[in-house]
């Protein structure tokens, strides 16, 4: 074993209410990579912003091993911040932003797990950078932060010293992404296996979420046409249809859209229908049938849409709950 100078001192940044995975997925990768690579390539230091035991999300509590304020200041190989589900309720703590907009660059890579980011972006290290983060926080956080450009699919991201991953799990695929980059491909891929994890996790984030879910927006005229085109998916969703049933222009109705939605109206029904598309899938339904039943006009089209909005094939989304079921 090389001594602990040797070692790379990854520091993960803990605040109280601490999401547990987003902390120890990756400490786990990088303890597997000490073992797999046959030295301690790595040594972890969780950090807190308070003395006593950090309590995560689950109340499952963490002894922190350095505390801000109270020890010296240490350069670390990569510092991460972890992400938490009440991060983009509050403003960050200004002593915290400065520490981090300070002690951050000084590492040799920083970034942050899943909404960790929010935390991160108050900073102004992130403005004019490619990030991630998880498919819920990403529309506050460009709202807050407009000046961060937000890969809302990928799952990891590396722009520069900055590495960023899009939440909880992909915490994990970020770390393992490290090791890569520190220790070469077959000590990752020895870590992968050892774990049970895929080394390359195909597809991006959006086939977790459920951003359809969500409650209509814009003013009263376009949370109507939402509504309908969620209890009729089949329907006739054209620009020329949708702009009738609101009593606007077609031009008028795109520009609402644009300024109140953030996207295009087609876009929008498309990723509607996909969301309708995927609850059916997973209930076992076909991808020809659930084409039809998403008001698709035919498979070929129905399978390039599903792959630009969830990043993978509806037969291999299908299969993924075949499996689940089987086990």
């Amino acid at each position: 074993m090389r001594h602990q100078a040797d070692s790379r001192m990854i520091g993960i940044l803990a605040l109280p209410g601490v999401q547990m995975l987003d902390v120890a997925g990756p400490l786990d990768v990088f303890a597997e990579a000490n073992v797999q690579s046959g030295h301690r390539a790595y040594a972890p230091c969780v950090i807190s912003t308070v003395e006593g035991p950090i309590v995560s999300s689950s109340g499952l509590r963490v002894v922190p091993d350095m505390i801000l304020g109270l020890h010296v200041s240490t350069i670390f190989d990569t510092l991460l911040v972890a992400g938490a589900p009440h991060l983009g309720d509050v403003p960050a703590d200004p002593k915290l932003v400065d520490w981090l907009r300070r002690e951050a660059p000084q590492s040799r890579r920083f970034g942050s797990v899943c909404s960790g980011a929010m935390v991160l972006a108050a900073t102004g290290l992130l403005d004019g950078r490619r990030i991630t983060t998880h498919w819920a926080v990403a529309e506050p956080l460009g709202r807050l932060f407009p000046e961060v450009d937000i890969e809302i699919d990928a799952l990891h991201v590396r722009d520069g010293q900055i590495r960023t991953a899009a939440g909880v799990t992909a915490g994990l695929d970020l770390a393992l992404a490290l090791v890569e980059e520190d220790l070469g491909r077959e000590v990752a891929k020895k870590v992968a296996s050892q774990l049970v994890m895929f080394f390359k996790r195909p597809g991006g984030q959006l086939q977790f979420s459920r951003r359809g879910e969500a409650n209509p927006a814009g003013r009263s005229a376009l949370q109507e046409i939402q509504r309908w085109v969620v209890a009729n998916p089949t329907a006739d969703a054209s620009m020329a249809a949708l702009a009738e049933r609101a009593g606007l222009s077609p031009r008028h109705l795109a520009r609402l859209f644009r300024q109140e939605i953030g996207m295009t109206p087609s876009t929008w029904v498309e990723m509607v229908r996909i969301d309708v598309a995927r609850q059916l899938l997973e209930a076992g339904e076909r991808p020809k049938q659930a084409a039809a039943a998403c008001g698709f006009s035919d498979i070929d089209t129905f399978r390039r849409a599903f792959r630009r909005q969830v990043g993978i094939t509806p037969t291999e989304y299908r299969g993924r709950y075949e499996m689940a079921d089987a086990g």
